[in-house]
C-alpha cells in the first residue's frame, strides 16, 4: 500500500516526442492540443513536448512551437531520412523524462485527458505499455472519405461546426475508428499512435528500427507496438474515452494516390524479410483506466457490436 502511495505522489515526469513533416496546417493545430488549458489535469511541469521536425521544406521553427508554453521544445532534423524512425529515436534521446510516449504522427489532435490519464496508467503497474485508440476526422476512414469529396476544406467547416478547440471531446462527434483501431476498445489495436511507456523500457525495445525506410515508415509504428506488447512483463493498459484524431495531410498511409491493400502487402513483405514472420494483429490482455464522455459512447457501442458480432473477446 505504502508503495502505491508513493507512486502517487511522486509523480514522474512525461516527455512526448511529436514527428512532423511538412504539416504547417495542421501540426500547429495538434501541438495546441497538447498544450495547456486544452489539456486538462496536468500541470507545465508534468510534462514536456518535444517537437521533432523531419525535414520539412517549411521548417515549423522554434518561435512557433515554443509559443505553446515553457514545456515544449523544437528540433529541425538535418538530412532526415524519409522514416521517422531516426527522429523519433533522437527525440527520445534528448529528452528529460522518466516516461516518454511517441506521437509518431504530428497531424493527430489529442483529446483533452489523454496525457493526465496516460500518467494515471503508470500508477497501476510498474511497467505499463499504456496506449490509445485513433480516429481519422470525417464520415468515413480517410482512405475512404478522400475518393468521397473528403479533403481539407471540409475538415475545416468539420472543425468549426463543433466549435474546436472549446470542447475537445467533441472531436469524438466528426470521426470514425481508425483501420488499425476499428474493432474497438475490446481488441487491441494493430498500432497505437500515442503510445506510452518508461524510458528504460524504451531503451531495452532498441527504439525504432531504422531498417523500416520506407516513406513514413511502413509498418514501423506497428513492428514497434508488436514487440513492445511482446513484453511479458509490461501489462497493456488502453485509455477509455482519449485518443488522437488524424487530420487529413496526404500522409503514407492516408493518401488518395494509394491503392490500400497493395500499399500494406509492399509493407507486410518488408517486415517479413526483417522479422522473418509474417505480420499478425497483436493479443494483448487488456486493462482499461479513464472515463467515457457522452461524445465517446458511440465508439463504446461500436465495440459492443464488434465483440458481439465476432463471436467472443480474445484478448480481455
Amino acid at each position: 500500500m505504502i508503495h502505491l502511495v508513493r507512486r502517487f505522489l511522486r509523480r514522474p515526469k512525461l516527455s512526448v516526442v511529436v514527428v512532423v513533416y511538412d504539416m504547417g496546417r495542421e501540426a500547429p493545430r495538434t501541438l495546441r492540443s497538447l498544450a495547456m488549458p486544452y489539456q486538462i489535469d496536468i500541470s507545465e511541469q508534468d510534462y514536456e513536448i518535444i517537437v521533432m521536425d523531419n525535414g520539412s521544406p517549411q521548417p515549423l521553427g522554434k518561435e512557433l512551437v515554443q509559443n505553446f508554453g515553457p514545456q515544449f521544445r523544437y528540433q529541425y532534423v538535418e538530412n532526415a531520412s524519409q522514416s521517422p524512425a531516426a527522429a523519433i529515436n533522437q527525440g527520445v534521446a534528448l529528452s528529460r523524462g522518466s516516461l516518454v510516449g511517441i506521437y509518431i504522427d504530428g497531424a493527430r489532435l489529442a483529446s483533452p485527458g489523454l496525457l493526465s490519464t496516460a500518467l494515471r496508467g503508470f500508477c497501476l503497474y510498474d511497467d505499463p505499455i499504456v496506449a490509445t485508440l485513433g480516429w481519422h476526422l470525417g464520415p468515413e476512414v480517410q482512405q475512404k472519405s478522400v475518393h468521397s469529396g473528403y479533403c481539407k476544406q471540409v475538415e475545416e467547416a468539420l472543425l468549426e461546426s463543433i466549435g474546436w478547440p472549446l470542447d475537445g471531446y467533441r472531436l469524438f462527434d466528426i470521426s470514425t475508428l481508425a483501420l488499425s483501431s476499428r474493432d474497438g476498445y475490446f481488441t487491441a489495436p494493430s498500432e497505437s499512435n500515442a503510445v506510452f511507456m518508461r524510458r528504460n523500457t524504451f531503451i531495452e525495445l532498441h527504439g525504432f528500427d531504422v531498417a523500416f525506410d520506407e516513406a513514413g515508415g511502413g509498418l514501423l509504428n506497428l513492428d514497434f507496438f508488436i514487440r513492445a506488447l511482446e513484453r511479458t512483463q509490461s501489462p497493456l493498459v488502453m485509455l477509455l474515452g482519449e485518443g488522437t484524431f488524424h487530420q487529413l495531410h496526404g500522409g503514407a498511409s492516408t493518401s488518395a494516390q494509394i491503392t490500400d491493400q497493395d500499399q500494406f502487402q509492399k509493407w507486410a513483405e518488408k517486415y517479413h524479410r526483417l522479422r522473418g514472420k509474417p505480420w499478425q494483429h497483436p493479443v494483448k490482455t487488456m486493462t482499461y483506466i479513464g472515463k467515457l464522455s457522452a461524445t465517446s459512447y458511440k465508439s463504446l457501442c461500436l465495440s459492443v457490436e464488434r465483440l458481439r458480432t465476432s463471436g467472443q473477446p480474445n484478448n480481455l
